[in-house]
């Protein structure tokens, strides 16, 4: 009985520091879901889209393209030319380019990384018809972009000043 008594009094300790002290991982949770991010990426020559897609795998995320509903030929996205498509949606800040959709399931997402080529040293008009099609309240946005010779900084300042409703957390330039 004495044995009994000491190994149920032993269970329950270990079980009493089990309880104390859980396991615990990397993944946070929100009500009944687990944390997901997002990455959203513009891409006119598959460049970015190859970055964005190291990006979801290194997040272990999903990934969602911001597709024109026009796509862009090679002479729209020439920009010596000054009455290329590109150049003319640059030009007028108002400018929001159509895309094929939305992301149906944005409200599953907690943090959104957006992605794009950078155009005259900030981010194409498109990633703001993008921006303005979805309710990104209480997100972590952060940005990533591509260049051949300008940085992120610039690109993710516009974006900031643009939106300043949102939660703006980190940038990279993926090269």
């Amino acid at each position: 009985m004495k044995r009994i008594t000491m190994i149920i009094a032993a269970c329950c300790l270990m079980m009493a520091a089990c309880a104390q002290n859980p396991k615990t991982d990397n993944t946070q949770k929100k009500g009944n879901n687990m944390n997901k991010t997002l990455v959203a990426y513009f891409s006119a020559t598959g460049t970015t889209k190859a970055a964005a897609q190291r990006l979801a795998k290194e997040l272990n995320a999903d990934l969602f393209e911001i597709a024109p509903e026009v796509p862009y030929s090679a002479a729209d996205l020439d920009w010596r030319d000054k009455q290329s498509r590109s150049t003319k949606e640059m030009k007028d800040k108002s400018s929001r380019p159509a895309i094929k959709g939305t992301c149906p399931n944005m409200d599953d997402y907690d943090t959104v990384w957006i992605g794009f080529p950078v155009w005259w040293y900030t981010a194409p008009t498109i990633v703001n018809t993008f921006i303005e099609a979805h309710d990104l309240s209480g997100k972590v946005l952060n940005v990533f972009a591509t260049s051949g010779g300008s940085n992120v900084t610039g690109s993710a300042n516009d974006l900031k000043k643009a939106y300043p409703q949102y939660r703006w957390g980190e940038s990279r330039l993926m090269n």
